[in-house]
């Protein structure tokens, strides 16, 4: 269409320059070669015309597409505008869910540590019912023998202290007697039951500290809080041997929240004068299954994560080994706390160290005697000089524990393994307050052999004592602990 009137405008301008030509040559009187010139003249300036014109009116048709496509993306924008407003809205609608959710969660959660409180409760109700059974025992196991003719005493005695036995015997380790020793051996765990007991209520738990060193350097870079309990005659009692009471009788997490709270008030002393040292915590399997005894474990972690780089948490490999989706739970929320695992109690060599450095494990504690057993590598998975690289590229540390020898020093450089702890380094010492005698915390035996790095730190951790002044964390956990 847009040739067709270019053409017919083209054979128009011609047309009339044609005819001007003529109409000058016949009516003006001008020679042929004039006319031609006149009306060559007028065709370039109606040629000239049509393109300034037609330039004038492509202008005009651009700006008007120029304004069309400004009111489009004045109209697109109004409505992005619009979507924004509309998702504004529906975040808003969100963030309302999300917090009428944590509320419902946060009511939940104080639901279930006030039925905490209550199991609590009744676990102390129980327990002292055992003591009292235990007593009524002991009288009983005191008083005269009754003469033969006399069967009546025995058969009244019996039911009094059969009720308690079967809770002991079921969750402390078997014991096999003959004849008429069970009954005295019986007696015997009542008594240390009642002696445990008895110092955990007053608070005679103690923190023993054994140092981690670098090895060969033999510098003091971790150091593993022990608990020890004193019974009434001030006499102290291993792990070994009062933990299947405290755990047979629900005290276990009692004991967790203490040495949680003395941890972190020897870590905050430490790091006073050493910024790069850690401590290692030990938790029990039982205090991470159970959400009642676990929240106020989490909650004063949560209150001192600012302390996470440093603080590690220890478990068991059997623990590791038998995960319920409460333990994993639980292990998540302390990991996104910042917080790391170790693990120690390791009687194989049988790891999944991506598995474990999922779960935040960065730490694994295998005794010395099996990395350098010749039986293991025939029998394991990985030759035990190759499993400090193979956890290394996971991240984890490994740590030779119960090192009592410089000879299983040379072997274990040979496996490139980067700590060790034992009693060639240091044994486990007590805290001490700050005016006690530097002597009571002087290394002895074996460990006044190292070198002047480890002999010195092992003195500077005897004059760690927890502060006096009692801050909001010790006030959280104290709650959370009960009353003594």
């Amino acid at each position: 269409m847009i040739r067709i009137s270019t053409i017919f405008i083209a054979i128009c301008m011609v047309l009339v320059a044609a005819s001007l030509g003529l109409v000058l040559y016949s009516v003006a009187g001008l020679s042929g070669l004039e006319s031609a010139i006149v009306a060559l003249t007028a065709l370039t300036f109606l040629i000239l015309y049509n393109a300034v014109s037609m330039r004038l009116r492509d202008r005009t048709d651009v700006g008007g597409q120029i304004a069309d496509l400004s009111r489009g993306t004045a109209d697109l924008a109004r409505q992005v505008a619009e979507f924004g407003r509309r998702l504004t809205a529906v975040e808003g609608k969100l963030n309302s869910l999300n917090h009428a959710g944590a509320d419902r969660i946060q009511a939940v959660v104080g639901e279930i540590n006030e039925l905490g409180g209550l199991v609590k409760q009744l676990a102390v109700s129980v327990a002292s019912h055992d003591d009292m059974l235990a007593a009524n025992a002991a009288a009983a196991a005191a008083a005269p023998t009754p003469p033969p003719s006399e069967p009546e005493p025995p058969a009244r005695h019996e039911p009094s202290f059969a009720p308690a036995a079967p809770k002991l015997v079921a969750a402390a380790p078997p014991i096999v007697v003959s004849g008429p020793e069970p009954p005295a051996a019986r007696r015997g765990e009542m008594q240390t039951f009642a002696a445990v007991k008895t110092a955990i209520e007053e608070n005679r738990l103690d923190i023993y500290l054994q140092p981690m060193v670098t090895l060969p350097q033999r510098k003091v870079r971790f150091y593993e809080a022990v608990t020890r309990i004193r019974d009434e005659h001030d006499r102290v009692l291993a792990a070994d041997d009062f933990l299947p009471f405290v755990e047979a009788t629900g005290l276990i997490g009692r004991v967790d929240h203490a040495v949680l709270l003395r941890c972190v008030q020897v870590l905050r002393r430490l790091m006073v004068r050493n910024k790069d040292v850690g401590v290692f915590c030990n938790m029990a399997a039982a205090t991470l299954r159970d959400p009642a005894t676990f929240a106020p474990c989490l909650d004063f972690l949560e209150a001192n994560r600012a302390l996470a780089p440093s603080f590690v948490i220890e478990f068991k490999q059997a623990m590791f080994r038998h995960l319920g989706s409460a333990e994993s739970e639980h292990l998540a929320a302390l990991a996104q706390r910042g917080y790391r695992f170790s693990i120690d109690n390791v009687t194989d060599l049988r790891i999944e160290p991506r598995e474990l450095a999922d779960r935040g494990v960065r730490f694994i504690k295998v005794p010395a005697a099996l990395l350098l057993d010749p039986k293991v590598s025939s029998t394991s998975d990985i030759h035990p000089s190759d499993l400090s690289d193979l956890l290394g590229r996971f991240g984890i540390d490994l740590i030779a524990e119960r090192i009592e020898g410089e000879r299983a020093v040379v072997d274990l450089l040979d496996f490139d393994v980067r700590f060790g702890q034992g009693f060639l380094f240091a044994p486990p010492r007590p805290l001490r307050p700050d005016n006690a005698p530097a002597a009571d915390g002087l290394p002895a035996g074996k460990a006044s052999e190292t070198n002047g790095a480890v002999k010195s730190a092992a003195v500077e951790t005897t004059i760690i004592d927890p502060p006096t002044r009692v801050t909001g964390n010790a006030a959280l956990a104290r709650r959370a602990v009960g009353p003594n």
